[in-house]
């Protein structure tokens, strides 16, 4: 297990072969589905072989079981972005309605200026890995894990817990020291509960999955509600991707909404957007390039993908820092949830990537001692 980790397929051919399966049992297969199962094996092998043609791996594990960037320069900025995110969950939860407590329906309402908070208050997900990466103290980065994971319970937002529990999962997996406490015992829980607090999320927000107009397999329906929406989840997108491959349906407008900010919406619920079930309305990372440009156009961003990944794990075999290592989590997330929505190629994940970009180019304007610790981040 820990050898797979370094393999940049990991993280995105073996989710989307996990997604082809759990579609293939949770749908009965019809001819609408072949185009689709052919395109993401398809993808996922060109994936396999290309991780063996250009040898790109991960640093070995050992070099990241000496991360600790507590008392750095870079670890106390990077500290300070973690109190400014927190304190914009909290202005979140302070000035707008709490959809779980209030009104779940409300969870996507961003009026009166929460979508400028929710902006910052979204990147919930980066406080539970920094809370081990940036402090030593065991009651801070126990407050900052429950603010990162109880967050995006609060507003229901079970993208952005899944993010978080990935995150602190892998950056649990790759310290791996005694003073972190980790080891599977801790993360089998962790993703465990993390599964259960998804399922009641889900029915909290679009109530139970009975009577979908979906061709839903017997295994499916014979499955407890707990364990519906997982499988949904996980196989939806990939089913949505192969029905509008069939029915050959073009539409760039998608696409450019969620790459040009402000330029659009990027719901697909209400459009004319030909899905089987509206309201499950998810798509895989390359739904949009489907719309846009055919299949074609959804294995160019598969290519895309794959590069990113690549990039983000050859700036860690250069220098691991406290920002690179948080580029390769965010794209090694959007990777892994590749076949479900689509995150790699919006503005917001651009404009995150350059944060953390920009962030050491500042050092260059900083006294001459702040600068030589920010050097090699």
């Amino acid at each position: 297990m820990s050898a797979a980790l370094r393999y940049p397929s990991f993280y995105l051919a073996l989710p989307i072969l996990l997604s082809l399966s759990v579609m293939l049992v949770s749908f009965e297969f019809s001819t609408a589905m072949v185009g689709g199962v052919l395109f993401f094996t398809t993808a996922a092998v060109a994936i396999v072989m290309m991780d063996f043609v250009l040898d790109i791996r991960l640093p070995p594990l050992q070099s990241f079981q000496s991360m600790d960037f507590a008392g750095t320069r870079q670890g106390a900025v990077a500290a300070a972005l973690c109190w400014l995110v927190a304190g914009f969950c909290v202005i979140d939860l302070t000035f707008f309605p709490i959809p779980l407590v209030v009104d779940p329906s409300s969870y996507a309402i961003f009026e009166n200026g929460r979508n400028h908070v929710r902006h910052i208050s979204n990147l919930s997900w980066i406080l539970p890995p920094l809370a081990f990466l940036c402090f030593r103290s065991k009651a801070t980065r126990i407050a900052l894990v429950v603010i990162g994971l109880i967050f995006p319970i609060l507003v229901i937002d079970r993208n952005r817990l899944f993010a978080a529990i990935f995150s602190l999962g892998l950056t649990l997996v790759l310290l791996q020291r005694r003073s972190v406490l980790l080891s599977w015992k801790i993360i089998v829980p962790l993703l465990f509960g993390g599964l259960a607090a998804f399922s009641l999320l889900g029915v909290v927000r679009s109530g139970t999955l009975n009577h979908l107009n979906l061709p839903l397999s017997r295994l499916f329906e014979s499955s407890p509600e707990g364990v519906k929406w997982p499988l949904l989840y996980v196989s939806a997108g990939l089913y949505n991707f192969s029905s509008i491959l069939a029915k050959n349906y073009q539409n760039a407008g998608f696409l450019l909404s969620q790459l040009i900010p402000f330029s659009g919406s990027v719901e697909t619920l209400g459009t004319d957007i030909p899905l089987d079930a509206p309201t499950i309305n998810v798509g895989t990372e390359f739904f949009p390039f489907l719309m846009a440009a055919g299949w074609s156009g959804a294995f160019l961003s598969v290519l895309l993908l794959y590069g990113m990944l690549l990039w983000s794990i050859v700036l860690l075999r250069r220098t691991i820092s406290v920002w690179r290592f948080l580029i390769f989590l965010r794209i090694a997330y959007v990777s892994v949830m590749s076949p479900f929505a689509p995150q790699a190629f919006t503005w917001t994940n651009f404009g995150f990537v350059a944060l953390c970009l920009m962030i050491p180019v500042a050092a260059h304007f900083l006294p001459g001692g702040v600068r030589e610790e920010l050097k090699g981040s």
